[in-house]
């Protein structure tokens, strides 16, 4: 087979935002190439094959297991050199395999930020104030004593959150414009780092016993898998609230209920999932101390405008010969230079 000239780049179905479409079009250097799971897994790994680029999911749930970049699907694409993922997670790839293999893996990392912060600030206010429940109460003609809703205020509260990358940072800003004591966690910032992002840096256990609300930023690793489980939970003060919006299988949804269920947190914001979306009669989507939201934190027009044109910024880079922004494999920075140039060159 004749290989085109241009950089080619496989997705699946559609983009996250038509921005993406706009500005590969616009640089002039890729040629996309749709991937339709109508044509069956074979047919969509024949045509991947055949790309330099794959443009992947990020929710585990969303994409066919076959097609998630591990070492399997990595054996038969001889000729890819950049995978970019769809926002900033990145658990539909295997990083290390990726670097044995010579690919590029780049995150967006920082692009839906302020959407998923904000979520984040409002899963807070919406539990401490009990809007839902009082919301409720209204439809079922039980709303008649306001102080069986008593709520509370997030000003002065303490709030630690785990991974103070560039949701984290956002939400710490939004936690000091209410006079919060922050306390961050995350073993990849030194103390003067965290200071600087607006937090106390501490190690997780102090940040557990401290926190009365404790806000999940960090991404799914095999080190933060299952972390929030029942003896982190029961480290919380009581009544403590628990908000997530960075992966599912980082807290353990089963200790997750036996903690409200006992009284331990008074409340829980949860936008990820085990699997998602969560099944209807889930029992903590059905729990009345729960707030639910299926991935949808950082589902902004805004931000997905902007991850969208920022991985496309990733395949542009790389289609010029150069290495893309965002590697989250850095070691393998000078290999994939040097294959990326070499490419380039080729299609001259």
């Amino acid at each position: 087979m004749i290989r085109n000239s241009k950089f080619r780049v496989g997705y699946l179905e559609r983009p996250m935002h038509p921005d993406f479409l706009t500005a590969i079009e616009a640089a002039q250097t890729c040629e996309l190439v749709q991937l339709k799971l109508a044509d069956g897994i074979d047919e969509i790994i024949r045509e991947l094959s055949e790309c330099d680029g794959y443009y992947v999911r990020a929710s585990r749930d969303e994409l066919p297991l076959p097609l998630h970049l591990g070492q399997e699907l990595l054996d038969k694409l001889p000729n890819l050199k950049v995978a970019a993922t769809y926002g900033a997670g990145y658990d539909t790839i295997d990083v290390p395999a990726c670097s044995s293999a010579g690919v590029a893996v780049c995150n967006q990392a920082g692009g839906n930020a302020e959407a998923v912060a904000e979520h984040a600030l409002a899963f807070m206010l919406a539990i401490l104030k009990r809007i839902p429940e009082c919301s409720a109460a209204i439809g079922s003609g039980t709303a008649a004593d306001r102080s069986a809703f008593m709520g509370r205020e997030l000003h002065g509260r303490t709030v630690g959150i785990v991974g103070l990358g560039h949701v984290g940072t956002r939400t710490a800003a939004y936690m000091r414009a209410f006079d919060c004591n922050v306390l961050a966690y995350d073993p990849n910032i030194d103390a003067e780092t965290a200071q600087e992002r607006g937090a106390e840096k501490v190690e997780l256990d102090d940040l557990l016993a401290r926190s009365d609300i404790l806000s999940l930023h960090c991404p799914l690793t095999s080190e933060t898998r299952g972390m929030i489980g029942t003896e982190a939970l029961a480290k919380l003060p009581k009544g403590a609230v628990l908000v997530t919006t960075a992966r599912g299988s980082i807290h353990d949804e089963d200790a997750v209920l036996a903690a409200l269920q006992s009284g331990h947190l008074s409340g829980a914001g949860l936008d990820v999932w085990e699997k998602e979306p969560p099944a209807a009669d889930h029992p903590l989507y059905r729990h009345p101390l729960v707030i639910s939201t299926n991935h949808a934190a950082g589902v902004t027009g805004e931000s997905r405008a902007r991850v969208a044109r920022m991985a496309a910024e990733v395949f542009c880079e790389a289609g010029a010969g150069r290495v893309p922004p965002r590697l989250l494999n850095p070691e393998i920075a000078e290999r994939v230079a040097a294959a990326l140039k070499d490419s380039a060159a080729a299609r001259v």
